[in-house]
């Protein structure tokens, strides 16, 4: 295995933290015990002559601190490190990363090196049974965290800075940062710092990704399976949030918020809220569902569809070898159709608009409300670095236009250059052949999947028609197709997913976005919009186009030669929508968690265990059996970010509001799946994934956006599932507008027209028909005039009559949902009162704070001078010890973040 390099980075010391063992400290700190890890920089390094893949003895580790021990900052570790003969890309690399660490070293981190071999952990355990609920009563669903109790407690705080060192309430200056802040001070430092070596590349992402070092992340808190009783945050949070046996506990936000950072702690939150709001929609589903099969036999329309005594013939449903069949044999198609198809199911797509538009207010009150007591209110959007990609373009653009040149302005470092930052960057010119290439790619893929679905929809005409010349499959015809079709639909979803995931990255790297935020913003638009059309495609199509243009006998729509556009079920094609809805989405959910997310993980960690076990190389003894805290995190996955774990949520919610009318358990499908979904997260970056950088962000940027508009879209789509799909305005219009008693009765003859069989094309006859008696007349599904009328087959004035109140209903549907989301909307504040009052007021105590503050040191500063004044000597004021001096330390730097003060 080949040797690596890990430098460890430590911003502020820990020389006087209290110890409980010597082995414990030395994976956490350097080789001192004394000076804490806050960051790890890894990376190859190969001897001339030596093959990838042979071993070698050693491994390099570089560890940092900022120098305040009282020691002279040292290299070495344990002494220099014989690295033996490179070759000429290796000696390159080496001195690039020896100015980058040097550049660090200016900057105040110190680094320290060490020489090991590298070796997999193995996992451990799996997780331990929680404790029995009896243990538990008193407290059963909070988690037994320190800070769980104290969240509505608040500090007064400001964002920390150097030069106003005399305001906070330093206690111990080793705790006053927590480990996330620690690292994300580092990292910041990490990405500011040059290396003129290395073509100028600013930052260690540019030097990642130049392969002059191999990875950078932040250490864990130590084990989370470690016998004993040491606690550290990453145990607290396998114990009490990170196992399945905890799935009915609260989930510790500020603990997560503490050890991973404000953007993760944002996406649990968010995915927490969500998941407890799906609870009330999941019981009000269930009562629907409920009311559809206790009045399944008061249904009318089912009755009469099910009694054999009407005996509707019903026209063929295909040509030649299809025949005559009796409406009574599709009873159980009606009946079931009945349980999603009911008045019940209007009233349930209103509840889910006011629902979806409840969450979304709810969720800024709850962001507001954590934004505040995590210091978020008033942070303002960081600048960040160019992206590497962008960095090479721009140079690559420069060395075209000056030639020779402009190797030696590259020379010098970019921050000097500020003036000349409008010359060198990329133009919307330079970028049109990747815009050029995204548009053409999206518009094939997007057609690619209406092909697949085109493709589907051929299975299923050929397949049934193929399915209807054999006696001893006709009988199975519609639920063989529906099945197989669906199954496939999925297959071809789960696939296309990965695909476009990958794809949507690529077409994002060629458009060259200049920062990782613009990066991600359209990585994540892409994504959403492939995925989004491969997912609901094929529910679109069942929706609202199965059925809508079969024609009619003698004049049917062909989609090829003998082969007829597939028509919907006797009972309507929402009871289709229903099966293809819950098969995609149940089996898109448990496919990607159990296999996606369980699956590959593990096989990847096996396959990196295995590759580890076979390959040569020497083993140091004292590192196998005690293995350090950046070896063990270098096994892990790397954190790759949030995206993933949105768009699976987004799509599910997609599921939950965009077709809910067909299918009122979906909310109780996608809540039993997010209670698995939030630990299986929890359990994923707490023991399988680096610890990320700690990121700090005041909101869930364009998910937000995401979320509402499919909000404001599942209006129209349900909308239209009820008029177009359903029969509840057909019902309806029958109902007060045609029935002689004001009931259901005769409902299923008024929607059957009729059809004289002699009319029906030569050749579309069925063959050899056993039907019981002589067919004259045969029934459709359609509102055409009958066959002894002026128009014969025209539509008739039902027709018109049910389109208008159609159209109508999704009118007065879609306005009345939208007032009721604006009135739900206003009435809920998008900022809670007490947290509007408690802002106010802590404005007010900071400008009071400040302003005796500032008297306070203006009076120890002007009692030197009078004093000296009225002695006739002339002396230098000086400002109090407690204040720092004006010139900025070795590595200090303005935090972003905000750090607590008592008042």
């Amino acid at each position: 295995m080949d040797p690596e390099n890990l430098p460890v980075i430590n911003n502020y010391l820990d020389a006087n933290e209290p110890v409980s063992s010597e082995a414990c400290l030395s994976r956490m700190h350097f080789h001192d015990n004394q000076r804490k890890v806050d960051y790890v920089l890894t990376y190859h390094y190969r001897k001339r002559g030596v093959q990838p893949g042979l071993g070698s003895p050693g491994q390099s580790l570089a560890i940092v601190s900022n120098g305040e021990t009282g020691k002279e900052p040292h290299a070495g570790g344990h002494g220099d490190i014989e690295l033996g003969p490179l070759d000429a890309l290796e000696e390159e690399r080496k001195e690039q990363r020896e100015e980058f660490e040097h550049n660090l070293m200016e900057a105040g981190l110190e680094l320290e090196k060490d020489l090991e071999m590298y070796e997999i952990k193995s996992e451990g355990s799996i997780a331990k049974k929680f404790n029995e609920l009896l243990q538990t009563l008193s407290s059963p669903l909070k988690p037994r965290v320190p800070e769980h109790s104290n969240n509505k407690m608040k500090n007064l705080s400001y964002p920390f800075s150097r030069e106003k060192m005399y305001l906070y309430n330093i206690q111990d200056k080793d705790t006053f940062f927590d480990n996330a802040t620690r690292s994300r001070i580092v990292h910041e430092i990490l990405k500011r710092t040059a290396c003129s070596r290395a073509n100028n590349t600013m930052g260690i992402n540019s030097l990642i990704a130049n392969n002059i070092y191999e990875a950078a992340y932040p250490l864990h808190d130590g084990e989370y399976d470690s016998p004993g009783d040491d606690t550290n945050d990453r145990k607290l949070l396998y114990r009490e949030w990170a196992r399945y046996g905890v799935f009915y506990k609260f989930q510790p936000i500020d603990l997560i918020r503490k050890y991973f950072g404000e953007k993760i702690g944002l996406y649990f939150a968010w995915l927490g809220l969500y998941t407890s709001f799906l609870i009330p929609s999941s019981v009000i589903g269930v009562i629907v569902f409920l009311y559809g099969c206790a009045t399944i036999e008061e249904d009318i329309p089912s009755k009469e569809m099910c009694d054999q005594q009407n005996a509707f013939t019903m026209c063929p449903l295909c040509d030649k070898s299809c025949d005559y069949w009796n409406l009574s044999s599709a009873c159980g198609t009606a009946k079931a159709s009945h349980l999603f198809d009911n008045p019940a199911t209007v009233f349930f797509s209103i509840f889910m608009a006011l629902w979806a538009t409840m969450f979304l207010e709810n969720w800024k009150r709850l962001q507001m409300r954590l934004g505040y007591f995590w210091d978020l209110t008033g942070i303002e959007e960081e600048e960040e670095h160019s992206r590497p990609e962008y960095e090479t373009k721009v140079r690559e653009k420069m060395l075209k236009a000056s030639g020779k040149s402009v190797v030696q302005k590259l020379g010098t470092n970019m921050t000097e250059n500020e003036e000349e930052d409008d010359e060198d960057k990329l133009t919307w010119k330079d970028r049109f052949p990747g815009y050029l290439v995204n548009f053409a790619s999206i518009l094939f893929m997007i057609a690619l999947t209406f092909s697949i679905v085109f493709g589907v929809i051929v299975y299923r005409i050929t397949t049934a028609a193929a399915l209807s010349l054999n006696k001893s499959t006709r009988s199975n015809v519609r639920v063989t197709v529906t099945a197989t079709a669906v199954i496939i639909n999925l297959v071809v979803i789960l696939v296309l997913d990965e695909i476009y995931g990958a794809v949507a990255e690529w077409l994002t790297k060629i458009e060259v976005p200049k920062t990782e935020q613009t990066f991600e913003e359209r990585l994540i638009l892409k994504a959403f919009l492939l995925k989004f059309v491969n997912a609901y495609s094929p529910i679109f199509y069942v929706a609202f186009f199965k059925g809508r243009f079969v024609g009619r006998p003698g004049s049917y729509v062909y989609v090829f030669d003998g082969y007829r556009m597939e028509e919907c079920a006797p009972g309507g094609c929402l009871m289709e929508l229903c099966i293809q809805l819950s098969i995609i989405m149940l089996g898109k959910q448990l496919i990607q968690n159990n296999i996606f997310e369980i699956g590959v993980p593990k096989l990847k960690k096996l396959f990196r265990k295995l590759k580890d076990e076979t390959e040569p190389g020497e083993t140091d003894s004292t590192h196998s059996k005690h293995p350090e805290q950046w070896d063990l995190d270098y096994s892990l996955e790397p954190y790759t970010g949030l995206t993933p774990e949105y768009m699976e949520m987004i799509i599910q919610f997609g599921f939950v509001t965009l077709f809910v009318a067909s299918f009122p358990l979906a909310p109780v499908f996608a809540l039993l799946n997010n209670i698995i979904e939030v630990r299986l997260d929890a359990k994923k970056f707490v023991t399988e994934l680096r610890r990320p950088d700690a990121v700090r962000t005041k909101d869930i940027g364009i998910w937000f956006d995401i979320l509402s508009g499919i909000g404001k879209f599942s209006v129209i789509s349900n909308a239209f599932v009820i008029a177009i799909t359903s029969d509840f305005i057909p019902r309806l219009v029958y109902q007060y507008g045609y029935s002689h008693n004001g009931t259901l009765h005769g409902f299923v003859n008024h929607t059957l027209s009729f059809f004289n069989v002699s009319q029906l094309k030569e050749g579309t006859q069925p063959e050899n028909s056993q039907f019981d008696q002589e067919v004259q007349f045969c029934r459709f599904k359609d509102y055409r005039e009958p066959p002894w009328a002026p128009n014969p087959y025209e539509f008739s004035k039902q027709y018109w009559a049910i389109l208008s109140a159609r159209l109508a209903f999704v009118i007065i549907f879609q306005n009345l949902v939208m007032f009721l989301s604006v009135l739900v909307d206003w009435m809920i504040p998008d900022i809670p009162t007490d947290i509007s009052d408690q802002i106010k007021k802590e404005k007010g105590l900071l400008v009071d704070f400040f302003l005796k503050e500032e008297h306070e040191k203006l009076k120890l500063t002007d009692e030197p001078a009078q004093r000296s004044l009225g002695g006739g000597r002339r002396s230098t004021s000086r400002a109090p010890s407690s204040a720092p001096s004006g010139r900025s330390q070795p590595g200090s730097i303005a935090s972003s973040g905000s750090q607590h003060t008592n008042v």
